[in-house]
């Protein structure tokens, strides 16, 4: 898998997949990092995700990047959430403000945990096209090292000015929703509709929309939840180049309509 500033191109997600269920999560968090996957992305918000990945990484905790969050309007909330962090991962290579709740008061406070070395990369998130003019204003403090946005062919909101500033500012990128929440899922092309990427190591449709974002040079890591280990072996395998040109990608739009 092509690696970029964040590691291996294709990361794990945990949103709504395993929940409290530590075996379901040490089969599916096996099989991504087997497959070459080291990002793993969790948070608060996902229930029991962040235990259940703790356990899951049990003895593998040297094979994974784990990218965690901080998602609590608390300042009290927010010191319980990265102990409880701290305490299942030892350290936490990327903490991220999710969705942009009190970024202004929550940055001093991580910016100084990073300095204490108890954090590594401080990121920044949000899913909604309504938020990015706030997460732009983040992202222009230079602060962050990292965003999280959504980037699939039904919402490009993010290249108008996002993606762009990101470049300039020198923030790693990292892609979240790339089916659109699954909505690009519902109708998966024929397979004859694929053939004309198949040169570029495609074998089926997810393939194509994860390989979709990667050939955006400045995406650094596109994320996938998923509770089957077959899946999460699918999808580390788009990591691999040839990237797509713009025919390529004109293509999968095309398909996406």
């Amino acid at each position: 898998m092509e690696e970029r500033r964040l590691g291996p191109v294709v990361g794990l997600g945990t949103s709504g997949t395993f929940e409290d269920d530590e075996t379901l999560a040490g089969s599916v968090v096996g099989a991504a990092l087997d497959a070459g996957t080291r990002l793993v992305d969790t948070s608060p918000m996902y229930g029991a995700a962040e235990g259940s990945l703790a356990a899951a990484l049990a003895r593998r905790r040297d094979d994974a990047v784990v990218a965690t969050k901080i998602w609590t309007p608390s300042s009290d909330e927010a010191r319980h959430q990265l102990e409880a962090q701290l305490a299942w991962f030892g350290h936490v290579e990327m903490e991220q403000i999710h969705n942009l709740v009190a970024w202004r008061e929550r940055l001093p406070w991580l910016e100084a945990e990073r300095e204490a070395g108890r954090v590594g990369m401080v990121g920044v998130t949000h899913y909604g096209a309504s938020a990015f003019d706030e997460l732009a204003d983040a992202l222009r403090t230079g602060r962050f090292d990292t965003v999280q946005l959504p980037l699939n062919p039904l919402e490009r909101e993010c290249e108008r000015t996002l993606l762009p500033l990101a470049a300039q500012l020198g923030v790693r990128v990292i892609v979240m929703r790339p089916f659109a929440r699954g909505s690009l899922l519902r109708r998966v092309p024929a397979a004859g509709e694929l053939d004309p990427l198949r040169p570029f190591g495609v074998e089926t449709w997810p393939q194509a929309l994860l390989k979709w974002a990667l050939s955006d040079s400045r995406v650094d890591v596109v994320i996938r939840a998923t509770s089957r280990p077959e899946r999460a072996r699918e999808n580390a395998a788009a990591g691999t180049p040839p990237w797509f040109g713009a025919e390529e990608r004109r293509r999968v739009e095309r398909l996406a309509a």
